[in-house]
């Protein structure tokens, strides 16, 4: 097995972006010199969402194939509770720029309950590899503020190399500057000496949740942050 599928394997316990502005909640468009919202942005006022919502939020199998581009893509871990990697890597500042649903990111937050899945092609040495974290807040407020933590953490570890071992496998990951546009921070980060293999992270927030995905294969776009937007568009359906 190579290390581009060791890595993958360790992580399963973790198109432009949809409709333009979907998820920026703030975009606006002018007509006849009048600023109005943009009709494809996620509604400014989303009722809370509740535990039993939260699966629905989450993109198909369907959907994660047809934003990565592939056919074989299966859902191969389902999780209803965080995880802890902070041994595993050299840097635990950088957890939750590394990995999604980790305990020790979220202590504190208040959050209530999470869903995370992971889906893949079902050969080893699989072309795409995606994750998707729902993550619930008693509030609106503290959902929010966890999203700015998780953008100040994330740009503290931007263009700094974190490296993995988890006892079968050891590899570095190479972490590029933060993005923040709006309601959305994306990060890319590329595995040293594993032939390409690169992931795109994406976080935004709605209502009481925060939305989080990350999108991995040989050369990334905007995969993770076109998943987001589509959960934010799923969240904001919710009745």
């Amino acid at each position: 097995m190579n290390s581009a599928a060791n890595a993958r394997r360790s992580l399963l316990t973790l198109a432009s972006v949809v409709a333009g502005c979907m998820v920026m909640t703030g975009c606006v468009s002018t007509v006849s010199g009048v600023a109005v919202r943009d009709r494809s942005a996620a509604p400014v006022d989303v009722p809370p969402l509740k535990d039993a919502q939260l699966a629905k939020v989450l993109l198909t199998v369907r959907d994660i194939n047809a934003v990565m581009g592939s056919t074989d893509m299966e859902i191969t871990s389902e999780l209803d509770q965080m995880t802890d990697h902070s041994r595993t890597i050299s840097d635990p500042d950088c957890l939750g720029a590394i990995y999604g649903a980790e305990q020790p990111v979220y202590d504190g937050s208040g959050w209530t309950s999470v869903r995370d899945q992971v889906a893949r092609e079902p050969e080893e040495d699989n072309q795409h590899w995606v994750e998707q974290t729902v993550v619930l807040y008693p509030n609106a407020d503290k959902a929010q503020r966890f999203w700015e933590k998780s953008k100040s953490t994330w740009k503290k570890c931007g263009g700094s190399a974190v490296s993995v071992d988890d006892g079968q496998s050891s590899y570095t990951w190479q972490l590029e500057d933060l993005d923040a546009k709006d309601q959305v921070i994306t990060q890319r980060t590329t595995q040293e000496d594993a032939g390409g293999w690169e992931c795109e992270h994406a976080m935004s927030y709605v209502s009481n949740v925060t939305l989080e995905a990350w999108a991995c294969s040989y050369g990334i776009n905007d995969e993770a942050a076109t998943i987001v937007a589509k959960m934010v568009y799923n969240a904001s359906k919710k009745k």
